[in-house]
């Protein structure tokens, strides 16, 4: 059966797709791998050198109004957006069984053939943030009140296979995110992933994946027993590591996280350190200093938030600013957002109304 395996991350993100890419080609050399690109390539950036099998930049996916949807995202949001129209994609190529997504910051660590067992006989795979209930307030608080605000399910991992239903979920999930995929927990979204709370509903053959060795992180470390060490491997709760997640890690928050809730544990800190390791030079890397093409004005000006926030809530500022990027005509949205912006939605720019 043909395996296909995707990630989604921009050219500057791409230093730690290599450390995934190269953990799937340890374990899995059969699978076929595929870069989803929130991004553009511009002059100079070469990929064919890179660990992949096929690059599916955002310009070349079935998505409408393609450069006013991508304006409303900021990076997070469109490296997640993409996702089930990437999805969708591979699901429809006639020689492709099962699709698996992992998370750019995540690494295998054995072979997963238990887990592709698992999803020959159902459509769709999910990893839930928790499989087992937490015993300490701060857990709780930290962990399973972060699932609910963020959702049940982790999106770091989803696998799929080429089935009625499995396409259906992924025509589904694509229309969901089409409209409605950004960071506002406040009014019960985050990006992609709430919206797959619904899925064990909604279609047929959901399985959920509660094998304590898949999806291994920080938020589930307290009710999961790691044991050894990069050398001789790692275990969780006696069977062999299949996939761990380092989200939150250049900003520290994943080595703080991982100490609060596996205290004393050494082999928790001897993967974090060894991850620490891999990736002591990405910053160094000429890819990880490529700006993100959908970042800036066409003037080179940053686009803030608030701008991309009051534009999705405007069809009167879609229609009058097709491109919302260009900056060439002296009326243009940057122009508009800078002047008119903070007088008619002071919300969006955290000023307070006059008067």
């Amino acid at each position: 059966m043909k395996t296909v395996v995707f990630t989604s991350a921009a050219v500057n993100y791409l230093p730690k797709v290599r450390l995934l890419c190269a953990s799937i080609r340890r374990y899995h050399p059969e699978f076929e791998i595929v870069l989803a690109l929130p991004d553009a390539l511009g002059t100079g950036v070469d990929l064919s050198h890179e660990p992949f099998d096929e690059v599916m930049p955002v310009a070349t996916l079935d998505i409408p109004d393609l450069q006013r949807w991508t304006y409303f995202h900021g990076i997070v949001e469109l490296a997640t957006a993409i996702k089930p129209f990437v999805l969708k994609s591979l699901l429809a190529r006639p020689d492709v069984d099962r699709v698996l997504y992992f998370d750019p910051d995540m690494v295998l660590f054995s072979r997963l053939d238990d887990l592709l067992a698992e999803l020959d006989g159902n459509n769709v795979a999910l990893t839930p943030h928790q499989t087992k209930p937490d015993s300490t307030l701060d857990a709780i608080r930290d962990n399973e009140i972060s699932s609910l605000k963020h959702g049940i399910y982790n999106l770091g991992f989803v696998g799929v296979a080429a089935t009625d239903e499995g396409r259906r979920f992924a025509a589904w999930w694509a229309d969901r995110v089409y409209h409605f995929c950004v960071a506002d927990i406040p009014n019960g979204l985050f990006t992609d992933q709430r919206w797959i709370d619904f899925a064990p509903v909604f279609f047929d053959g959901v399985k959920i994946l509660k094998n304590s060795r898949y999806n291994v992180a920080t938020w589930n470390l307290t009710t999961r027993r790691l044991t050894g060490d990069a050398g001789q491997g790692f275990t969780v709760d006696g069977a062999p590591l299949g996939f761990y997640h380092f989200t939150g890690f250049d900003s520290g928050a994943h080595r703080v996280m991982a100490t609060k809730n596996a205290p004393g544990n050494a082999s928790v800190q001897a993967l974090v350190d060894w991850y620490q390791e891999e990736t002591r030079l990405d910053g160094d890397d000429p890819l990880s200093k490529v700006a993100w093409a959908f970042g800036r004005y066409s003037d080179g000006t940053a686009i803030p938030t608030a701008h991309r926030r009051l534009y999705r809530v405007r069809p009167d500022l879609q229609h009058c600013f097709e491109d919302p990027f260009d900056c060439a005509q002296p009326l243009n949205l940057k122009v508009w957002m800078e002047q008119q912006g903070p007088l008619e939605h002071p919300e969006f720019f955290g000023k307070k109304p006059q008067g």
